[in-house]
């Protein structure tokens, strides 16, 4: 698998879980100038999430858990509020999380949400 494919098998992971848990996607791969947030999702309670979305095949460089670093999450903070100025309803809560998809060491790829890292 080529590095976009792992990356968008994680991504579509990642929807799943997050649909399994009763979240709706309100956006996937939201660009603008400044960059991309990976998924976008609401739940019931009407809070928005902003979900990083990290997928690794070994534990090179540390893992995910070392890929989402203060300045990346200051990163998608700033995404975030730009993606907020462009909506017309408001949220009760805002949050964002990142989920860390591990493919290739166990036989089912392995899942970790982390909630409200910034």
């Amino acid at each position: 698998m080529t590095r976009n494919q792992i990356g968008a098998l994680g991504e579509q992971l990642a929807v799943e879980h997050l649909a399994s848990l009763g979240l709706r996607i309100v956006a996937r791969n939201w660009r603008c100038r400044y960059g991309e947030l990976d998924v976008i999702a609401a739940d019931a309670d009407r809070a928005v999430v902003f979900v990083e979305v990290k997928t690794r095949t070994g534990d090179g460089y540390g893992g995910w858990e070392y890929a989402v670093t203060p300045v990346k999450v200051r990163r998608i903070r700033r995404l975030a509020g730009l993606w907020l100025a462009e909506q017309d309803q408001s949220w009760a809560a805002i949050r964002i999380d990142v989920i860390g998809i591990r493919i290739g060491r166990q036989r089912t790829p392995e899942i970790t949400h982390l909630r409200g890292v910034g």
